[in-house]
């Protein structure tokens, strides 16, 4: 199945950029370090307490042993600073690491291609990354566009557990 890909994302076959986000309670979560024995999920979200992505991450939530397990482990991405998504985070009992991208602003959306810079916000990008450092699979809608859920549990299907 083809995704939409937006220019300036990394497609699949490309590398990953590397990074370190800090985490909902104020762990580092460096990439290259979380991929070394299990993909990444990378989610990026818009907005914490926005309607569209609560009910993604809802979906994910809902879904939590198909995303974070043994062989991937998933990862909410937003601008937000760390206090807003750990309140929202406790708020919706999300049980999967959410990343502040807020300093430098969105520099990891940046990299991603996935910053609306006029909104300073990520459009919903979505990004899985072996442990090569090599996305394996790449999904990016613009502003105001919704993730099918469903096409995330496919591209996690049946994915191995890293050697």
């Amino acid at each position: 199945m083809s995704a939409p890909h937006q220019q300036g994302s990394p497609g699949v076959g490309d590398p990953a950029p590397d990074f370190t986000l800090r985490d909902q309670y104020g762990q580092q979560v460096t990439l290259s370090q979380a991929v070394q024995d299990k993909h990444a999920l990378l989610v990026f979200f818009p907005f914490a307490f926005s309607g569209i992505c609560a009910g993604e991450l809802l979906e994910i939530q809902l879904n939590i042993d198909r995303f974070s397990n043994e062989h991937v482990q998933v990862y909410g991405i937003c601008c937000d600073g760390a206090p807003a998504i750990k309140a929202w985070a406790a708020h919706e009992g999300y049980r999967f690491p959410l990343l502040s991208d807020f300093w430098p602003h969105g520099q990891v959306a940046r990299a991603y291609g996935v910053l609306h810079e006029e909104s300073g916000m990520p459009v919903r990008g979505t990004f899985l990354v072996d442990p090569g450092m090599t996305v394996r699979w790449a999904l990016v809608f613009g502003p105001g566009e919704q993730r099918d859920i469903g096409v995330l549990h496919d591209a996690v299907k049946g994915l191995p557990r890293p050697a």
